[in-house]
């Protein structure tokens, strides 16, 4: 049988023809005819969609009586959320590590269990590469740098770690195979793989690598740093070409997308383009699709939550400990990003300003247990609990607290009864993801029969109304339109934005409300699931119309893909014919073919010099090197070059050997490069690491070495600049790769060179 490996070297065939070759024949044991698609037409095929994500959503405990494990799906988790996205034909599979530390001997059994009944592939790391992947590389690494913190100092976060690195790449491998396990199936065409953050960004190359189809869909749920925070990362071109091995990648919000894109044109000089309103990079002859869409809620799970009789409950008692009070509340994980000390001091700030506040606000603020351990946590909470003391104590008086900070678990239904009597939500963090509070308050502020009844609210009362401070460094920040939106570092502002959304009018409120409820209703969990399952499909649906080969080790694997009538072409193929000819005519461009393009010495090497005068030495062979550069440099590079031909600036002068004279293909009127060279040279002095190349039938202006984006905005802007100028001269105006060209507007036809 051939081997994978070996495809590659094969003339006709690809990997993707040796897919279908691979296939047992069926054998018939009567006479008859085998039909070739009888096979299909039985055979029904079904969709399935699998989630990979570092941890699944499942939570998992012992039974208090048996000690036997048990396990339900966690509701609050927005990826078993989505599952309720799909029809019911279409399967859900997902893939992750569980929440809990299982034995090893009882690995085994939680596996199976899972499998047949959650449908979920469980992955069991070792001890030590789980807190090296997860708890050093991921969360004290990783997560920082992608919030914009910066490791200057041991204190400040922990430095790039080799080990901890190793120890990333080497779990996405795991999960990769175990995604190759669930995927190795007849019809896994049919498959959708949805990959889920910063964890796994290294997963797409390994799993690319054996199954080059696959239909690989990632989203990024963290923040993504601009290109100057990214450019730090030791490994930046590894998770980078990582990711673009993906058919689509996901975004909550355009600055996150847009630092990603820039991240690619700087360290992989890779352009995006938009094409009917999608973001495509392209990728090795591969169409990498950017998506941008933020995540929602669950709709329907949400409201069933706040119909429960704990809710309820609750929802009652918070409505008299508070009769009286203005209450706003803020719900954030406990970590040093979620801006706790920035609220905590801005409503000191508050009641400072505005005494008769005093003894009529209140802020509750509930913050989740902290996702890992650490200083830094510890740093916060002490920090936090330090301000809320100091305002508390200055401010609150007998039976009245300003700042109510609860610490510690506090169940689904209590926070959506805090959300349903408050009169603001506040969520400043100082850099945050998606973060959906601010959903899962309004929809709450909107409430439902049983809340209302039990709130004293009817149809005649006061119409719904919610007010969100919220932070223009949060990912739901550009969806909220209606949300005050404030910088946590400037505790005045977010002071006086705290005065604003308790003086505003009942009218406005309502306003601001039934805007964000009509955005956030339709912008469920379900349409983000399906929005970007069917942007995968059509990012996919040019699969089968390409040949792909695979290329490169590790992290710098990269699939190719090139049109299905590419051949390639083979050492032993190219000498065979090269030999049973007698006249050969052999064309050479020199930029990138014979010189490399990052070689900072553009002239032929010793070794190229030798090449060529071997191959013209041969009196069957003509050669040639077509190239743009002038004839006078030319002339000078290769002038031990007795028998070469060269054509220079693209055929306008041609020389059949070093001693034959220079021929021009027609003598023609250049006065308008008088025009040209003095609007070149003042774009050039504007644009730092430009300069101009002064051939004698053209002008070209070069911004390779200049910045990436100031080059491309300059160059766009020279080339409209220079069309209108040159709009009544016979010449053409030309953008390339990193140049603006100017030349003579005729087709310039290279003659026969085979006399």
């Amino acid at each position: 049988m051939v081997s994978r490996c070996s495809l590659d070297q094969l003339n006709l065939l690809s990997a993707d023809d040796f897919q279908f070759m691979n296939r047992i024949p069926r054998v018939m044991k009567v006479p008859g005819v085998i039909s070739e698609f009888e096979e299909d037409q039985r055979t029904t095929f079904h969709k399935r969609v699998i989630v990979v994500s570092n941890q699944l959503p499942l939570r998992a405990f012992r039974d208090g009586v048996s000690n036997e494990w048990c396990f339900e799906f966690d509701e609050n988790d927005l990826l078993a959320q989505l599952k309720d996205a799909f029809p019911p034909a279409t399967e859900v599979r997902y893939v992750g590590t569980l929440k809990a530390d299982v034995d090893v001997a009882d690995q085994e059994e939680v596996a199976q269990v899972l499998h047949e009944k959650f449908s979920c592939e469980t992955i069991f790391l070792p001890v030590d590469m789980r807190n090296k992947f997860y708890h050093g590389f991921c969360k004290h690494y990783l997560w920082p740098l992608f919030h914009y913190m910066m490791p200057m100092t041991g204190s400040n976060g922990i430095r790039f770690d080799r080990s901890q690195w190793q120890a990333y790449v080497s779990a996405n491998k795991i999960f990769a195979d175990k995604v190759l396990e669930v995927t190795d199936r007849d019809d896994e065409d049919e498959d959708h793989v949805w990959v889920h953050d910063y964890h796994l960004m290294a997963l797409p190359t390994f799993l690319r690598r054996r199954s080059h189809r696959v239909k690989l869909g990632f989203f990024l749920h963290s923040p993504f740093p601009s290109s100057d925070i990214y450019k730090t990362l030791p490994v930046r071109d590894g998770i980078l070409k990582a990711l673009l091995n993906c058919d689509l990648i996901g975004f909550h919000t355009f600055d996150y997308a847009r630092h990603f894109l820039s991240s690619c044109r700087r360290i992989l000089g890779l352009h995006s383009e938009s094409n009917r309103g999608h973001i495509a990079l392209e990728y090795y002859g591969r169409t990498v699709t950017i998506k941008i869409l933020p995540a929602g809620i669950h709709m329907g799970q949400l409201e069933s939550v706040m119909s429960e009789e704990s809710t309820v409950r609750k929802a009652k008692e918070l409505k008299v400990k508070y009769e009286g009070k203005i209450m706003m509340v803020g719900v954030d994980d406990l970590d040093l990003f979620k801006g706790i000390t920035q609220k905590f001091s801005a409503m000191g700030e508050l009641l400072e300003t505005n005494q008769e506040l005093r003894g009529k606000v209140v802020l509750v603020q509930i913050t989740n247990p902290a996702r890992s351990s650490g200083r830094d946590v510890q740093d916060v909470l002490d920090e936090a609990n330090h301000i809320a003391k100091e305002v508390n104590l200055k401010y609150g008086e007998k039976g009245y607290e300003p700042i109510v900070f609860i610490k510690g678990p506090v169940t689904t239904q209590e926070k959506l009864a805090y959300y349903a009597v408050a009169e603001c939500c506040v969520i400043t963090p100082v850099r945050d993801g998606m973060n959906l509070v601010p959903y899962k308050y309004t929809v709450c502020r909107q409430g439902c029969p049983v809340l209302d009844k039990a709130l004293g609210l009817d149809e005649n009362s006061t119409p719904k109304n919610s007010v969100i401070l919220v932070s223009e460094f949060i990912g739901c920040s550009p969806s909220l339109s209606g949300a005050i939106r404030v910088n946590p570092w400037n505790i005045s502002e977010m002071a006086t934005a705290m005065y604003s959304a308790i003086d505003m009018s009942a009218t406005e409120k309502h306003l601001r409300h039934e805007k964000h409820y009509k955005y956030i209703s339709s912008h469920h969990v379900s349409y983000w699931a399906r929005s970007f399952d069917q942007d995968l499909e059509r990012a996919c649906r040019d699969h089968y119309h390409k040949r792909y080969w695979r290329i490169g080790f590790g992290l710098t694997f990269r699939l190719v893909a090139l049109e299905p009538s590419f051949r390639k072409l083979l050492g032993d193929t190219l000498n065979s014919a090269y030999k049973r000819t007698s006249s050969r005519l052999i064309l050479l461009d020199y930029d990138g073919t014979m010189m490399p393009p990052t070689s900072v010495n553009k002239g032929p090497s010793h070794e190229v010099i030798s090449v060529l005068n071997r191959l013209c030495d041969d009196p069957k062979n003509i050669v040639f090197i077509v190239t743009g550069r002038d004839r006078v440099t030319l002339s000078k590079w290769f002038s031990s070059c007795e028998k070469l031909g060269i054509a220079a600036e693209h055929g306008y002068f041609t020389r059949w050997t070093r001693d034959s004279p220079w021929e021009t293909y027609r003598i023609m009127d250049l006065s308008w490069k008088e025009v040209v060279e003095p609007i070149m040279q003042h774009y050039m002095e504007a644009t730092d690491g430009s300069y101009i190349e002064n051939k004698e039938s053209a002008i070209v202006w070069h911004h390779q070495d200049a910045d990436p984006d100031f080059g491309l905005f300059q160059a766009k802007e020279l080339h409209d600049h220079l069309e209108n100028v040159l709009a009544n001269e016979p010449v053409v105006v030309k953008r390339g790769q990193q140049i603006v060209e100017v030349k003579p507007q005729v087709q310039i036809v290279f003659r026969s060179l085979c006399r």
